[in-house]
């Protein structure tokens, strides 16, 4: 057999390259606090052929970055949905449009100013009218202002950005095309879209709620994946047989799958697969930066750049002021939005295809083009934070004039508003969440539940919750259902396994929530403790537990009350410090108690120790040598269990009963 001196296949070494130089500096970018989209953008640039040549411009690399783009607005679509884009219609329309106007206008009238001709200015200035809604949602989320006021309008036009490019797809090829044909193909191409849009909104409506219904209920995430992918792919593929782009097609697909139930399910399976063929888009763009010719041109990309943060800042300040958000909101969304965005790119592929440059500037265009959007992108976080600034004073001026009134849904007072009462997010739905949900309602807490099950869906909304179907170790399906505001978690209907992973994802998200977890198997504390499990519910000794405490109340005997201590379902998790001179620390493992008592003292009806101790091995509780029957050393001999640890309030050291050695805890 000569399978190891096959030869590689010639698309292999490109695509290993082009991903190992996406983590590698992606996760750079990560650790100097770069969004990850720039870190893609720069590892194009360092392995393209213009610089080191490891990867050049292939067949394979250009495919994967078209999948990317058709992915991206893809699962845009998916997020918009006509209800949200109706709800905040007037932002999307009037604050939107107007900052799409202007910015094309202005920059198209400089652009004719130097000479060049009305196409190229009109070309020029849809390219520097959009902006990166990738990096621009990544600066909000990080800050918690998403749901603020400068969140929702930047978020706004974002939106009529998005839509906007599907415009501007359709009349960059025409633009290239001379101006005697322009305005009847232009009219025409946008008849055909209507046309399109119109049979997917009747789809939307009427096929593919039910469709997606059936293929959840199979409760296979490969075949849901596989369905939501062909979804998008072969809508784009459709829409472009009748003479519309891909990327409306894919925009549309992901609009179609947004009216299902399950459109938070589908977004956090393609979401994956989106993130890495997008990053192949933004590693491709990268390579086409030539270096060299920076060099030569850098004054006239500082130039570009700096016009580009002033125009758009000035129009999008404009803008926003319309819509009546305040002068410290207007201000700080206009230098949030002041960077060239992804989606420029695709319309600059559309018009080099046209024969149109950027600016009229020839085969320099796309050069100054690629170098003034990473170094904008780069500064995006910079801007965003001098924009707050300049935000915070034009309003403290503003509010210093006497008269001045306050502006309406404006200001740092708005954004610091508290919103509605933090729910309680339940992952899973079966009888045991049934009856917390209701319990915890009972007591006027709002109930999150999650759940890919459709019938269970249908049930928890019968019982009047809120639901978001999906995988609840989706990012996104998490940030619908409200885990960063969310008081506690509770994973009721999983097992350990399964439960670990969920709390291991939410404790990433959002360090410190309490997280209490019910396995519907064995509760093995050595899984569930170390993957942040605050409380640990195990079902048989909980049932137990009741039946003890029954029993022995009709016997009239002792049992433990509900204060002692400790908690049978808070988990031990005792690190030894490593510098401990006791060789035993290898039995220490997660336990969950035993009992609120001591074991053996309940068992016999005696309730006369004095302090408890807790085996780091097995979670047996007994009494100290301090008591009439030292249980906890009783044992640690007949077990072979040397270490227990103090459960006395305020005490937070073990103790080996073979060296007769205190060991204190890992700092």
């Amino acid at each position: 057999m000569l399978l190891a001196a096959e030869e590689t296949p010639a698309y292999l070494p490109p695509v290993v390259l082009l991903l190992c130089a996406a983590a590698v500096i992606g996760y750079l970018s990560v650790r100097v606090r770069v969004v990850p989209i720039v870190g893609f953008l720069l590892a194009g640039v360092v392995i393209g052929p213009h610089q080191l040549g490891l990867v050049g411009t292939t067949e394979t690399v250009e495919a994967a970055a078209d999948i990317g783009i058709i992915l991206l607005l893809f699962t845009i679509g998916i997020e918009f949905s006509l209800e949200r884009l109706a709800s905040i219609k007037r932002h999307v329309l009037v604050g939107g449009g107007l900052q799409v106007l202007l910015t094309t206008g202005i920059v198209a009238a400089l652009v004719m100013a130097f000479g060049a001709g009305w196409q190229v200015a009109v070309f020029t200035g849809f390219l520097v009218a959009l902006s990166s809604t990738a990096i621009v949602l990544k600066v909000l989320a990080a800050a918690g202002r998403t749901t603020a006021p400068l969140g929702q309008a930047g978020v706004a036009t974002l939106i009529f950005q998005d839509l906007a490019v599907v415009l501007m797809v359709l009349i960059v090829p025409l633009l290239g095309g001379g101006s005697g044909e322009g305005p009847l193909e232009i009219a025409g191409a946008l008849g055909t879209a209507a046309a399109v849009l119109v049979v997917v909104l009747v789809v939307a409506r009427k096929v593919m709620p039910p469709l997606l219904e059936r293929v959840a209920r199979a409760c296979s995430p490969e075949v849901f994946l596989l369905t939501v992918v062909a979804i998008g792919m072969g809508t784009a593929y459709l829409t472009s047989l009748a003479g519309v782009s891909v990327a409306l097609g894919a925009f549309l697909a992901g609009l179609v799958v947004s009216e299902s139930r399950h459109s938070a399910h589908a977004l956090g399976e393609v979401l994956p697969l989106q993130i890495l063929f997008s990053a192949t888009f933004f590693v491709s763009i990268g390579m086409l930066l030539d270096l060299r010719a920076l060099m030569e041109l850098w004054w006239l990309v500082l130039l570009l750049a700096l016009a580009v943060v002033v125009i758009k800042a000035v129009t999008a300040a404009l803008a926003l002021s319309v819509l009546g958000v305040g002068t410290s909101t207007a201000v700080a969304g206009g230098l949030l939005l002041a960077q060239i965005g992804e989606f420029s790119f695709v319309l600059q592929r559309s018009g080099a295809e046209a024969g149109l440059e950027p600016a009229g500037l020839g085969a320099d265009g796309e050069q100054v083009l690629i170098a003034v959007t990473v170094l904008l992108m780069t500064a995006t976080p910079a801007l965003a934070a001098l924009g707050d600034r300049l935000g915070r004073w034009a309003g403290s001026r503003r509010r210093s004039r006497p008269g001045a009134p306050a502006a309406p849904g404006g200001g740092e007072a708005a954004e610091g508003r508290a919103g509605a009462e933090a729910p309680v997010l339940i992952s899973g739905w079966g009888a045991v969440a049934a009856e917390l949900a209701a319990a915890v309602r009972a007591r006027g807490v709002p109930v999150t539940v999650t759940t890919l099950g459709p019938d269970l869906a249908a049930a928890a909304e019968a019982e009047g919750h809120t639901v978001v179907r999906g995988d609840p170790v989706r990012h996104n399906v998490l940030e619908e259902a409200g885990l960063f505001a969310a008081r506690a978690v509770v994973v009721a209907e999983n097992t350990g396994e399964e439960s670990a992973h969920i709390a291991a994802v939410i404790g990433q998200l959002v360090p410190g929530v309490p997280i209490v977890v019910r396995p519907v198997d064995a509760a093995e504390p050595d899984v569930l403790a170390p993957s942040g499990a605050r409380r640990i519910v195990d079902t048989p000794r909980t049932v137990a537990d009741g039946l003890t405490a029954a029993l022995m109340t009709e016997l009239g005997l002792p049992s433990a009350a509900p204060g002692d201590r400790p908690d049978p379902h808070v988990p031990v998790d005792f690190s030894a410090d490593p510098q401990t001179p006791c060789p035993h620390t290898g039995w220490i493992r997660p336990v969950l108690p035993t009992s609120a008592g001591c074991t053996d003292c309940l068992r016999k009806g005696e309730r006369d120790w004095i302090h408890l101790r807790i085996c780091l091995t097995c979670g047996h509780v007994g009494c100290c040598d301090s008591s009439p029957d030292r249980h906890a050393s009783a044992h640690a001999a007949a077990a072979d269990h040397p270490l227990v640890t103090s459960a006395e309030p305020g005490e937070d050291w073990a103790w080996c009963y073979l060296d007769g050695t205190q060991v204190a805890r890992k700092e």
